[in-house]
């Protein structure tokens, strides 16, 4: 029986193997993997100390989307200690938005990953660290967004990540004054 066990997912032909080619043929395009990743970095200074930058921008509470300068409101749910699912519901105009997502906390290395769960851009993912400077600290954030379809060129992708750099970006800036608001204080 051991022998059996040792000897599954070797060799030729097996099942292990048939499943890293299938994934490998589609991660090379010669399956039917209709997606495609946008990626794009930014960063953002806060005045504070790392340590505290990073309790404040974990500190998730039904208000946050505000903060972030929309119309919205923001459910939470700890899943334990270190994880949590956020949904953030923006309304635009008529419309309204919902945004499931999985947060893990990681404060020995202060910092989160964000992984969408919700259709719109399901499996993005969002990574987030803050790092001590002279003075205050600063927010380095690398971003992946899928998107559905076929892959567009390298010009159009460059101009993809661009926007939702700016986008983004945007976004923690009134984060930014909000924690000077609320630090300050």
């Amino acid at each position: 029986m051991a022998t059996a066990r040792s000897s599954l997912g070797r060799g030729r032909g097996s099942s292990r193997e048939l499943v890293c080619t299938r994934f490998k043929d589609k991660v090379e395009g010669r399956g039917r993997v209709n997606s495609y990743s946008v990626h794009f970095k930014f960063s953002q200074h806060f005045d504070f100390p790392a340590e505290a930058a990073y309790r404040w921008c974990t500190d998730y509470e039904p208000g946050d989307i505000k903060l972030h300068g929309k119309d919205g409101l923001r459910r939470i749910r700890w899943v334990n200690g270190d994880t949590v699912l956020l949904t953030d519901i923006e309304f635009t105009g008529s419309e309204k938005t919902a945004k499931r997502k999985l947060v893990r906390l990681y404060p020995e290395t202060l910092s989160w990953t964000n992984t969408r769960l919700s259709s719109e851009g399901r499996h993005s993912q969002f990574l987030y660290q803050i790092v001590a400077e002279k003075k205050g600290s600063r927010l380095d954030f690398t971003g992946s967004q899928v998107f559905s379809g076929k892959r567009p060129s390298p010009t159009k992708l460059a101009a993809m990540a661009a926007e939702l750099a700016k986008e983004d970006s945007t976004t923690w800036r009134n984060l930014a004054r909000a924690m000077a608001r609320n630090l300050s204080s």
